[in-house]
């Protein structure tokens, strides 16, 4: 079973947000609004909300992908929008919620791509990248498929690609979109598996997810973004409670705890009908 226990902030803070603002234009209004928090080293932070919240818009504000209208990204205490492109990528990994490759190129390939914000324009990799991305890929459980073509494997083996490549850019902190979307069940608890092991080897990782018992079974601080404003970030079993989630998704659920899964709550979403009988 798959838990992140009851950690509390794993150590100073990586990452601390203040009065982030973002619009994708003027006529279009605000998508989230004096958003601000900060992430400990070693914390897995999951941001909760229904379709179309922000949480890409806010991971890729803090990745450096996208400029914000206002506030300050502050990454081991220095602005994000001021780093160089290399400086931000030593530090910080984004993972993207989907991203096909149309080209057969071999996995270990896409997973070496990670090193490319430590060589120089016109190098080529060298047997110390090429160990780090192996050390990767073992990490994950991907090792078997390392010289599978890209476009030939299944969903979850390619969300998993994508984070051996985000361990091999070496850069400590991870921003994971969607992780767990489009997957089978078997699959999610495989990324899910991978991110607490990542968070238990060091790692200090941000999630947007849909499904709040992910981060019942993973996080140590959650948040829910919705209307444009981000609520406090707590710890799930603080954050997640019946009245909240039915408010966020606007569906009626349960929490329920049974003694075979331990001390951890899961969220049973209720049927207006009542289902089949």
């Amino acid at each position: 079973m798959v838990t992140a226990g009851k950690r509390e902030t794993a150590g100073k803070n990586r990452i601390k947000v203040n009065a982030l603002t973002y619009s994708y234009s003027e006529s279009r209004g605000e998508v989230f609004r004096e958003v601000g928090f900060e992430v400990g080293n070693g914390d897995i932070v999951s941001f909760l909300g229904p379709n179309g919240t922000g949480k890409s818009t806010l991971l890729k504000c803090i990745a450096g992908i996208i400029p914000y209208k206002q506030g300050s990204i502050l990454l081991d205490g220095e602005e994000v929008s001021g780093m160089k492109p290399e400086k931000a990528a030593g530090k910080m990994s984004y993972v993207p919620q989907t991203q096909v490759s149309p080209f057969p190129y071999p996995v270990k390939e896409i997973v070496l791509m990670g090193r490319a914000p430590h060589l120089g324009l016109f190098s080529s990799p060298h047997a110390e990248d090429i160990g780090k991305a192996e050390a990767a890929m073992e990490m994950v459980g991907i090792s078997g498929l390392s010289e599978r073509p890209c476009n030939r494997i299944s969903g979850g083996e390619w969300q998993l690609v994508l984070i051996a490549r985000a361990i091999t850019q070496e850069s400590g902190i991870l921003l994971l979109d969607e992780p767990t979307s489009h997957l089978d069940l078997g699959n999610q608890m495989r990324i899910l598996e991978t991110i607490v092991r990542l968070s238990e080897s060091g790692f200090t990782i941000l999630v947007a997810t849909h499904f709040p018992d992910h981060a019942l079974m993973t996080s140590n601080r959650a948040a829910i973004l919705k209307d444009g404003l981000l609520s406090e970030v707590l710890h799930p079993e603080e954050l997640i409670t019946e009245n909240l989630i039915s408010h966020t998704y606007g569906v009626d659920v349960r929490l329920i705890q049974h003694e075979a899964i331990g001390k951890r709550r899961i969220i049973v979403p209720m049927l207006k009908s009542g289902g089949k009988k």
